[in-house]
């Protein structure tokens, strides 16, 4: 296994060593991705429960607006926690 995986790390030019800063970055991104798919699917889930009685093939009125009230109401709850959580984060790592 080790012959495999080292052709892949020193393919890059760079001596056989890796550069972590571009693999966190990458992993970064990586997290952005799933933290915003996730925030969509618990949204679809919890607004399709709220606003959707008789699934049918067509969305009324109603329910078009039930569904982007509910949406809009989601992100701006989910807004207000991401900044506590991240001006929260600051004032710990100012204390350190």
């Amino acid at each position: 296994y080790e012959g495999c995986f080292g052709s892949d790390f020193s393919a890059g030019g760079s001596g056989g060593k890796v550069d972590t800063g571009t693999i966190m970055e990458q992993v970064k991104v990586q997290i952005a991705v799933a933290n915003a798919q996730e925030l969509l699917q618990r949204m679809t889930d919890k607004c399709f429960k709220k606003c959707i009685g008789k699934p049918g093939s067509t969305l009324d009125n109603s329910e078009q607006k039930c569904i982007a009230m509910c949406m809009d109401r989601y992100m701006d709850a989910w807004n207000t926690v991401s900044r506590t959580y991240n001006s929260r984060l600051q004032r710990e790592r100012a204390r350190m």
